[in-house]
């Protein structure tokens, strides 16, 4: 079922022509990642599917009755309502008597009002989605529901607007970088929800392990082209390398049809016939072909890093908190030359602050950072690029003078080096508030390493660049022989480029773990549970075992589990024998086919817990 369709639209700000003529369609269950380069309009085509903006020409489709909802960069909330407040003034049905249920729970002695408010919740079976509405709030940590917003931070406004969002459930979802203000937790958990949900997804984001795992095809404009790729990013990057690989054969044939008609074109008299006017115009539509290049370029980083001592960098007994929050109780490290450590954790306990401290922008409580005399730290924070009116992005370079020296005592121009950034030479005398956010980040990328640091500390490098840009940006930092900590959500960039952990756990406990994130994440799966563990010295102690552990209500309730799986078992036969019966109309295929799904999560769940029973018998 097709829910939109979007038909040439085009969209230009002045001269400048973001796209031309794009066209394509989203149909009902697709997850499609839309990529391209920063600056080529990823947020406008969203906007504009999303109904926010309008393009120059063409038109968007809406199928009547879909209902859309729009995660974009920046929330538009009411400061004055409560997180509470926010969620139940969208238009959603079920909120209202989730709202009356909870009132009614309050004031359990008004036995009317609660029979009620309970019959509103079985009618419109409400349970679950209550219990789906707490989770999600629980997941995206919102749990201060008196909180007003105009006290939340960025990142606390965008995962009030992703609940919202997902308490109510829309058609089509549009998402501008979703991932952005969510910590590792949390992403992992959003990725698990949009993989099992059964929901129509239109997003760009940077995050390329969201993009394997959840996306289903990949829309990507490149150099005004659009491509479709029916597949996850793996598949996305293989088809597209075999692309690139197609068109730099196509060209080269080009390149040579070209010389011929060329010759042909110049031997041609001013008179032309309508026969030889017909091959000019493919003559012109050969040199286009013939013209066309890869505009790939590659971000060269070729910084010249200053010397690195032995000394790096030392920490002593660090103490930092704020009032009742303790950052860091007691943490001790010694740096050694080169090592790529990755700094991870939950919102709010304290990942940036440490930043701060290891630069000595922020005093400690007590301890010593001591750092060695050879130390340049590189800083790239969260707050980017400082924009001064009328400035041009040329001049922001030429801030560090007008030659910019290299490796292998080699200068460039600050022209050259914003042309290694990306930026052409039209581009460098744009406005640099008149920037998309990728390009600022990009910029503000470029200004911390051309002061030559041999100690680069990264606070979310990955926010807004897009996938190329982020590429090449690990292709250097595989490369750079000085010190490196990244704060990052980005899991795919971490695994490429950290070779150990910070790991923050709160109430300033700071583990250093040896590997990257997905060692971690496998060494996390693989420990036991605080219940196994419990199970485990309570079988210590207790050498001699009972002869029952089952209460009178478990005997009964395993006694009657048996008799429930084997009839389960003969409704799963007799459905699955339906089957293979004749002229079945589409509808019975699909209402069986429920009704079987629900019958073999049935016997799941029984056998699991005659399982757990039995074991119990057992020990």
């Amino acid at each position: 079922m097709n829910y939109l369709s979007i038909e040439n639209i085009s969209k230009s700000y002045g001269e400048r022509v973001l796209f031309e003529d794009l066209s394509f369609g989203i149909n009902k269950d697709q997850k499609i990642a839309f990529i391209a380069k920063n600056g080529t309009g990823k947020t406008s085509v969203l906007n504009i599917i999303a109904g926010k903006d309008t393009p120059d020409s063409g038109q968007v489709i809406q199928r009547k009755g879909i209902n859309i909802a729009y995660l974009s960069q920046e929330q538009n909330l009411d400061p004055q309502l409560s997180i509470e407040e926010t969620i139940f003034a969208t238009e959603n049905t079920i909120l209202p008597i989730i709202k009356q249920y909870d009132l009614a729970l309050q004031n359990p002695e008004d036995s009317e009002n609660y029979q009620k408010a309970f019959e509103l919740m079985e009618r419109h079976n409400a349970w679950d989605f209550e219990t789906q509405y707490k989770l999600i709030l629980s997941k995206l940590k919102l749990n201060n529901l008196n909180q007003k917003v105009a006290t939340l931070s960025g990142g606390q406004k965008k995962r009030l607007g992703l609940a919202i969002i997902l308490i109510n459930k829309p058609d089509l979802l549009i998402l501008d970088e979703p991932t952005n203000h969510l910590d590792l937790e949390m992403i992992e958990w959003l990725e698990s929800f949009f993989k099992k949900e059964k929901i129509t997804l239109f997003m760009v984001t940077h995050d390329r392990y969201f993009l394997e795992r959840v996306c289903n095809e990949i829309i990507e404009l490149d150099q005004g082209e659009l491509y479709k790729y029916k597949g996850n990013y793996s598949y996305f990057l293989e088809k597209k390398e075999e692309r690139i690989a197609q068109e730099a054969s196509s060209t080269e044939k080009a390149k040579n049809l070209f010389k011929k008609e060329l010759d042909w074109m110049r031997r041609q008299p001013k008179a032309r016939t309508t026969k030889s006017k017909s091959r000019i115009d493919d003559f012109y539509e050969i040199k286009k072909k013939a013209k066309k290049r890869r505009q790939d370029h590659t971000v060269q980083l070729e910084i010249n890093m200053e010397r690195l001592g032995s000394k790096i960098v030392e920490l002593h007994n660090l103490k930092k908190s704020f009032g009742d929050l303790t950052i860091l109780d007691g943490f001790e490290y010694v740096f050694k030359k080169g090592e790529r450590i990755g700094v991870i954790g939950k919102n709010g306990t304290g990942k940036s602050s440490f930043l701060n401290i290891l630069t000595q922008k922020e005093t400690v409580n007590g301890g010593k950072v001591i750092v060695g005399e050879t130390v340049k730290f590189g800083y790239y924070t969260q707050k980017g690029i400082q924009i001064k009116e009328g400035q041009k992005v040329i001049e922001v370079i030429k801030e560090y003078g007008e030659e910019i020296p290299l490796t292998k005592g080699r200068r460039i121009s600050a022209a050259q080096l914003l042309e290694r950034f990306l930026f052409d030479r039209k581009k460098q005398y744009d406005f640099v508030e008149k920037l998309s956010g990728g390009e600022r980040k990009r910029l503000y990328l470029c200004t911390v390493l051309i002061q030559n640091p041999n100690f680069l500390i990264l606070d979310e490098p990955t926010n807004d660049l897009d996938v190329i840009t982020l590429n090449v940006l690990e292709s250097f930092l595989l490369d750079y022989p000085g010190n490196l900590i990244v704060v990052s959500h980005d899991r795919y960039f971490m695994d490429k480029i950290v070779d150990s952990l910070f790991v923050f756990r709160g109430d300033g406990i700071v583990e250093n773990f040896p590997g990257n994130y997905s060692d971690f994440r496998t060494y996390e799966d693989s420990k036991p549970t605080e219940s196994t563990k419990k199970d485990s010295k309570k079988s210590d102690i207790k050498k001699t075992p009972s002869k029952s552990k089952l209460s009178y209500q478990e005997k009964r309730e395993f006694g009657s589990l048996e008799k429930d799986i084997e009839n389960l078992e003969r409704k799963k036969k007799t459905l699955e024998s339906f089957f293979t019966q004749e002229d079945i109309s589409q509808e019975q295929v699909t209402e069986k086919s429920n009704e079987l799904q629900e019958i073999i999560q049935l016997i799941e769940q029984k056998e699991e817990r005659w399982l757990e029973l039995s074991m119990k018998l057992e020990d």
